[in-house]
């Protein structure tokens, strides 16, 4: 049997070139997932180990809770000194300790542009510590020198690449508040995975990082490098007993490396699944071309099987010989799917890194477990898939088998599958429409509409063949008529046999029903992010800080003097506790915040708020039971940790809810002591005169300092900003699914070269008959078109009701969304079936229209 397997394998392998390609393609997805996740995941580990390389024991401190944020002295205090660094060092075994400076720092480029702004986390700065040469082994220097004065700077090569500076220049930044400069003196390299994946670097001089981000003298870190044969545990002992105890730790560097590692893995881990469920979904699309092309082939061989049992093979042999094939194809396919695998993972990382990943640099690394598991996928996934077919071929009677080449399926079997397909999709759309009523994305309600999602995808492409032939007859109707003969044989090949052409466009339409669920759903998500980005938003600007320090109170007047601004609205927020129910109050000047917002009052209007007078939402009156002309004892968030303190406020006014005055709205005499931005503007509200609003983003930034840290934004980049995530979020699923509808694609081919080939002799009468070479082309086009159209229908139907309701899990935190119906993209989506149609049956029409007259008659 063995013999046997390898021959028709060998035998058959034009056939099966599509199935390996499948395998191929699937096993690729897995396997690259694999490499890149254990390449990332060794970058990391190496980059961290850089970072560790020579640290015996870590000293870090807390920020103290107590200290003033701001001040011409720094802005934080912590409890690391001069002096404590002086003992650490002086205790036996250290051979050296490095004290160290951390803050972010946000860097505008030479054309004035901010360099990553809105990315604090990887605008790093730290302090460039000298040694005796002069030079920071921790950053060597490219070029010039280190900082050696507190107008110097150093910037990390590719910083100083992406910022448009060279050695010399006036570099402009800014830490938590106004635009500062100092002078470029140098620049160095470093292997800091956050500067490597697209983050910047700036060094000071100690004492200038000092003044920039905490006191004189103090630091974030001391890290202590130990003589050769000390025990880091016992040094980690000791240099704890030196410190002054509440708000600063040691950790060994074992420890700190074990923690580090930890969360390397942990951060990994959920890429790596996310990347492992696109490429199972792409396997089992495949599943269903492989299952096809042994069923094709096992009826195509359905006379050597019979002679096989009839010269003694039992119904076990014949099964373990097409297993045998199916296991020897598997791996082959996976063993080059590996190798295109690795290509895959090669690609990911500076993929990712475009979407802001932050992902480091480092060598391809291959475990044994990489290889070894995408074989064993390849293998198991194709000899699973093979299964079916197997078992049908040996339960056909070898006489049976003798007389026909192509039997239609029994009447029953399609009953019993129809009955079940109707089950299966009944059970999957009564938990969908339960789902639709829930609204939030609780765990238990996600895993209810993953539930539903399976069982309505799988009781669909249980009912396919039943679905065809309706779908199919209608599509027929118009090809038949557009096409006359050839499109009425085109429709009847795709009707001859339903389960085949079912399989066939069910690859299709997982692929398209997920990418129409995502399309409905993302397009109707930032359809809702629209409109609550400048929902009650008249302002042609919004001006805010890219840190959590907000603006300065005087922010407002400074843009109201601005030649081309109209009305400069303040605004902050703090929390608001009344009748046991908490909102968010808005601070503002009355007088000019109905130049900048949209508000539609109920009852009462803007010029009744004022000092001790507040207007509340709608929707808050009635939760919290609030009437025009009551006077409420309110519980005002303080924004500190002092707690609350109690305010009295009478209302004067209800409006419909609105994101631009949340809540309740106030005087921001009322709100501002008690803001959640430490008593600072949150944003101001710039509404531009008559045909001023173009070029006024400049002029407002220069009022206010040019900071580098000032986010001036039009109502159009509000929208982009809001998005944006969801946007690349979009794209990255598109181009994961993406191979889902390739491997589909490859489906329709060769299911219609194998059906090419089963109907030889067929299509040799047809051409005796006087169907020309152009006809038969265009009938097997149609006929892949047919199928095609069949798949996207099913798909693009199918994923619409997924993503309508799935889509009130957003409900509660997206409380404008409705689902929306992109007829663009449905539209695409259909060309694109079309397309697929047409591209897929150029190979299979083409060696239809070669056959020979005469040989297709005479073939058996």
């Amino acid at each position: 049997m063995l013999r046997t397997a390898l021959r028709n394998l060998l035998a058959h392998k034009a056939r099966l070139i599509m199935t390996a390609l499948a395998v191929l393609l699937g096993v690729a997805f897995v396997s690259g997932t694999l490499v890149f996740a254990d390449t990332t995941a060794t970058a990391f580990r190496n980059a961290s180990a850089k970072s560790l390389k020579g640290v015996a024991v870590s000293v870090r401190a807390e920020e103290d809770p107590a200290t003033p944020a701001g001040g011409e002295e720094g802005q934080r205090t912590t409890a690391l000194d001069a002096a404590l660094a002086r003992k650490i060092r002086a205790l036996p075994g250290v051979a050296s300790v490095r004290p160290t400076v951390n803050g972010e720092v946000t860097l505008a480029g030479k054309s004035g542009s901010p360099v990553n702004v809105g990315n604090n986390s990887q605008n790093l700065a730290t302090n460039y510590l000298r040694g005796k040469d002069g030079k920071d082994s921790r950053f060597p220097l490219k070029e010039g020198r280190g900082p050696a004065a507190e107008g110097e700077l150093a910037l990390d090569a590719k910083t100083a690449e992406k910022a448009g500076y060279r050695i010399g220049d006036t570099v402009r930044f800014a830490t938590d508040g106004p635009a500062l400069t100092k002078k470029l003196v140098g620049m160095v390299t470093t292997d800091d995975p956050q500067v490597t994946a697209g983050g910047t670097l700036t060094l000071f001089d100690t004492k200038a990082a000092q003044k920039l981000f905490l006191r004189p003298g103090q630091f974030d870190e001391i890290a202590v490098a130990a003589q050769d044969g000390t025990d880091e545990r016992a040094l980690t002992e000791q240099v704890r007993a030196l410190l002054p105890g509440k708000g600063v730790g040691a950790t060994s560097g074992a420890d700190l490396a074990a923690e580090q590692s930890a969360q390397i893995a942990e951060n990994t881990q959920s890429l790596t699944k996310t990347l492992l469920v696109f490429a199972g979904i792409a396997l089992f699309v495949g599943v269903f071309l492989i299952a096809n092309t042994f069923t094709m082939l096992i009826a195509q061989r359905s006379r050597e099987i019979a002679l096989m049992r009839a010269v003694g093979a039992s119904r076990r042999q014949v099964v373990r010989s097409v297993l045998i094939e199916a296991a020897l194809l598997g791996l082959v396919a996976s063993a080059a799917g590996f190798a295109l695998g690795l290509g895959i993972a090669t690609a990911m990382r500076p993929l990712l890194n475009t979407t802001g990943a932050g992902l480091p640099d480092g060598p391809l690394v291959i475990t044994p477990a990489a290889p070894v598991s995408s074989l064993a996928v390849g293998v198991v996934v194709t000899v699973l898939a093979a299964w079916l077919p197997s078992r049908k071929a040996a339960k056909i009677a070898p006489v049976a088998a003798l007389s026909s080449v192509d039997q239609a399926p029994p009447a029953r079997a399609l009953m019993v599958r129809n009955l079940l397909g109707t089950l299966l999709t009944g059970a999957g759309a009564l938990v969908m429409l339960y789902v639709s009523t829930l609204k939030t994305t609780a765990e238990s309600h996600l895993m209810t509409a993953m539930l539903g999602g399976v069982l309505t995808l799988v009781g669909v492409m249980v009912l396919a063949p039943l679905l065809s032939r309706p779908l199919i007859t209608l599509t027929g109707k118009v090809t038949t008529r557009w096409f006359g003969v050839s499109g009425k044989l085109a429709k009847e090949n795709a009707l001859r046999n339903p389960r085949r052409t079912a399989a066939t466009a069910s690859a299709l339409m997982i692929g398209l029903a997920l990418i129409t669920g995502l399309t409905v759903g993302g397009q109707s998500a930032q359809r809702a992010m629209d409109r609550e980005a400048t929902q009650g938003l008249a302002a042609d600007y919004k001006v805010t800080n890219s840190t959590a320090r907000g603006l300065d109170t005087d922010a407002a007047g400074k843009i109201a003097r601005v030649p081309g601004v109209a009305a400069a609205a303040p605004v902050t927020s703090a929390g608001l506790d009344t009748q046991g129910r908490f909102g968010v109050i808005t601070g503002t000047d009355p007088k000019v915040f109905g130049k900048a917002a949209q508000l539609d009052f109920q009852a009462g209007s803007l010029h009744d708020i004022g000092p001790g007078r507040m207007a509340v939402s709608d929707e808050f009156a009635e939760q919290a039971r609030l009437h025009v002309g009551g006077t409420i004892d309110a519980e005002m968030a303080t924004g500190t940790d002092s707690g609350k303190a109690r305010k009295k406020l009478t209302v004067v006014g209800i409006y419909a809810k609105n994101r631009a005055a949340h809540d309740a709205l106030g005087t921001l005499t009322d709100v501002l002591p008690y803001s959640t931005s430490a008593k600072e503007l949150e944003s101001v509200l710039v509404k531009a005169e008559t045909g001023q609003a173009p070029g006024l983003e400049r002029k407002i930034r220069a009022a206010l300092g040019d900071s580098p840290l000032l986010k001036v934004r039009s109502q159009e980049q509000l929208i982009k900003e809001n998005n944006g995530p969801i946007t690349t979020i979009l794209n990255m699923m598109y181009g994961l699914l993406g191979m889902a509808v390739i491997i589909a694609i490859l489906g329709v081919v060769n299911t219609l070269a194998m059906s090419v080939f089963e109907r030889t002799r067929e299509i040799g009468m047809l051409r005796a008959i006087g169907l020309d070479r152009s006809g038969v082309r265009q009938m097997v086009r149609l006929e892949s078109v047919v199928i095609s159209l069949f798949g996207a229908v099913l798909g693009i139907g199918t994923g619409i009701f997924l993503a309508w309701a799935g889509g009130s899990l957003t409900t509660t935190s997206m409380p404008m969304y409705e689902t929306v119906l992109p007829w663009g993209s449905l539209g695409i989506f259909l060309a694109l079936a079309l397309v697929i149609g047409v591209l897929a049956a150029i190979w299979p029409a083409h060696r239809a229209a070669r056959l020979n007259m005469l040989h297709a008659i005479q073939s058996a």
